[in-house]
Formats: structure tokens, sequence, C-alpha cells
């Protein structure tokens, strides 16, 4: 099995962190996130019919086709109401950026109990952003995907099972090989997570465009789990970000979608066809 611990690599890696990480200043105003609409919708599955979230542009107008971004909530935004998993993260990235804004963003909501790797909560993200992309005339050719912790779980998860939908990820805080006790009620009987998952992915997603986030002092996802992927993805010659910010825990995702670059950058990816 091939080993990411080489030193080149880790230099290489350090380099990168140093380069690019950065923190919002804290004598900007902070967004009105309280502000941010969405509209709530709901989706019928295999094992039933759950609420969801989507945020639509002001200027939506159905003569054009949109970006679409669909986002993935936290553990701790599981639920049934449809709204909570808006409150954390994505919430930031709209209200840090010019109105109007020019995606619709999908937020599908994990169940409680739930874990987004499970089959039945796969389902309802992936239909929920088929819904949407259906009704609000999303363009299949720019659709984005992120999340965090759990969600960032899932977005690189989805992102090797679906490499050929997604013009461009971004994964905070998460990771690939579940993790003892944060996940007691998933369904992690893929066979799939034996051996050398990490490389094994990484060719499925080196296609991808990638900008990754986590914090350095993160006591609940090591940090380690974003860091192999980079190095591997990097060893691939992937087009591949990663921005770890010193000092910071698990809540990175502030951070991370405050980030004035990220949008920008996922708008400049777009698929060919």
């Amino acid at each position: 099995m091939q080993s990411i611990c080489n030193f080149p690599i880790l230099i290489t890696l350090t380099a990168l962190v140093l380069a690019v990480a950065t923190v919002p200043s804290s004598a900007a105003a902070a967004p009105d996130t309280d502000s941010v609409p969405f509209v709530s919708r709901t989706v019928t599955t295999s094992t039933g019919t759950f609420k969801f979230a989507v945020y639509v542009p002001s200027n939506w107008s159905k003569t054009k086709k949109w970006p679409v971004i669909m986002f993935l909530n936290g553990w701790g935004e599981r639920g049934s109401d449809g709204m909570l998993q808006t409150k954390a993260g994505i919430r930031h990235l709209i209200a840090d950026n010019p109105a109007p804004f020019p995606c619709v963003v999908v937020c599908p909501q994990c169940q409680n109990p739930g874990w987004w790797t499970m089959p039945a909560m796969e389902e309802i993200a992936l239909k929920a952003l088929d819904q949407s992309i259906a009704e609000f005339n999303g363009d299949t050719r720019r659709l984005y995907l992120t999340g965090l912790s759990m969600g960032g779980f899932e977005t690189w998860k989805l992102a090797q099972e679906y490499p050929e939908r997604w013009a461009a990820i971004a994964p905070c805080c998460g990771g690939i090989k579940p993790l003892k006790g944060l996940s007691p009620d998933s369904d992690f009987t893929d066979p799939d997570l034996s051996g050398d998952v990490y490389f094994a992915w990484a060719k499925k997603i080196a296609g991808i465009p990638v900008w990754a986030f986590h914090g350095e002092a993160d006591p609940t996802v090591p940090t380690s789990e974003t860091r192999q992927m980079v190095a591997i993805l990097m060893s691939m010659k992937a087009d591949v970000r990663y921005t770890e910010y010193p000092g910071v825990g698990h809540d990175s995702w502030d951070n991370a979608y405050s980030d004035p670059g990220l949008l920008p950058w996922l708008l400049s990816h777009k698929l060919s066809k």
C-alpha cells in the first residue's frame, strides 16, 4: 500500500497550508445572515416525504440557466423542520457576497437519527437536488457540492460516487473514514471503506476541482483526514486547494464560507458537457 507520509509530500502540503490559510478580519462588518431568505420544499423518497430548503436569487428568471450549489449540513443541524440546516455555514456564503446572489442553493436536511452516508439520507439529498434543478432551471454543467463536518464527509463521498456530476466541490472539516463514537446510528457496511480508501477515492475525485477547508486545532474530525486527501490529490496533479486555519477548532465553517474567494472560485468551473 502506498504511503503518503513521505517527507517531500508533507513539505509541499505544509507550504500550501501556510500560503492559503486566511482568517477574515474582525474589523469587517458582520453580514446580516438572519436576513437570508430560503423557501421551503418537500421531497418524496422511498422512505417518506421530507422538508428541505432552497435559496432562490432575488432576480431569478426562468429565461436562463442558473448555477446550483448543494449544501450538506452537519450533525448539529439534523432534524425534520427543513430549515435548521440553513442556520450554519452556507448563510455566510450568501450574506458575504454582493446581492443578488447568483446561484440557487439547495439545502437538504439529514434526519435525526441519521448520517449523510446512509442510503436513505443520500436519496433525500440527491432527489432534492434533482427536483430543484427542474423547478428552478438549474444548469447541470454548473453543479457545486459543499458541506461541513458530517456534510463534509458526504461531500467527499458523493464526489467519488458521482464524479461526472460536479463542476467543483468544497468539503469543510470532513473526512473519509468514519470516526469511532462519532456516528453511532450510521450504516458503515460499505466494502469500499476497507483498505486504502484514500487513494481509491482520490483516483475518482482527481478530475474534480477541490477546495478543502479544516481547522488546525479540530478536536472532532482530525485535520489529518483532509491533509491526507489533499496530499494524495496533489501527488496526482489534481486541481486542489487547501485552507487550514491555525488555532481554529471544529467550527472552521464560518471562516470557510466567509472566504471572499470561495464563490468566484466555484463559479470559475464548468463542466464541458
